[in-house]
């Protein structure tokens, strides 16, 4: 008998609960989140696929997230209920374009920020997709990349992504670049490079190991 994946999406949730009260974030650098809201200005987050598990550690309530049709989709629902998270259905290959309205309009109602792993669902990773940067043009919100370094990690580097899984206990180091703001003449492709550049630098500057690892298989190609 096939089990229902919301049933076996509680029992993940429950775990990925206990991993955020057992780890512990350090902010590195200026968080820019702050002074954006003190100014009114709105943001969406650009992490890479490979850091969803650590990114949940701070997620703030109420941020719309793209969440695969897939089961595994559905596996996270739970988690993103109990972490207050806004699942909108869709993916770059299967109901993208109808994900990425509801999160236009999510963003443009002020009801909280958004959240893709922009190089999703299945690579190459690090390349950026489009979406992120429609969703600025769209809103107008400031593009915040970020990415999160597990002191303890399990890395599966066999996985496209090179998928890491925080241990609990750990401290997670969370680095912010300086948000990109759309320019009112430029056009998506153009904001998408640049969002890309930044993403990868900061991964460069901040996790090197890891940097270096998918370099290898790129020069390789």
């Amino acid at each position: 008998m096939k089990i229902p994946p919301k049933l076996i999406g509680w029992p993940i949730a429950m775990a990925v609960m206990a991993f955020r009260w057992t780890c512990r974030v350090r902010i590195h650098g200026v968080d820019p989140r702050p002074a954006l809201r003190e100014r009114g200005e709105r943001y969406v987050f650009s992490i890479l696929h490979a850091h969803q598990i650590a990114i949940v550690a701070f997620a703030e309530p109420n941020t719309a997230a793209m969440v695969s049709r897939s089961g595994d989709g559905e596996l996270l629902q739970p988690t993103f209920k109990m972490l207050k998270v806004v699942p909108q259905r869709g993916s770059n290959r299967r109901g993208g374009t109808d994900a990425l309205d509801a999160m236009v309009d999510h963003v443009d109602r002020g009801e909280g920020p958004a959240l893709i792993a922009v190089d999703g669902p299945r690579g190459p990773r690090g390349q950026v997709r489009k979406g992120i940067a429609s969703l600025s043009k769209r809103t107008g919100a400031s593009v915040l990349n970020v990415i999160v370094v597990p002191r303890w990690r399990l890395t599966f580097k066999g996985a496209w992504d090179r998928f890491q899984v925080p241990l609990p206990f750990s401290r997670l180091d969370a680095y912010f670049a300086e948000p990109i703001r759309p320019n009112p003449n430029e056009g998506v492709e153009s904001l998408r490079r640049r969002v890309e550049a930044s993403l990868n630098g900061l991964e460069a500057e901040h996790d090197p190991s890891e940097a270096r690892a998918i370099a290898k298989p790129r020069a390789a190609a």
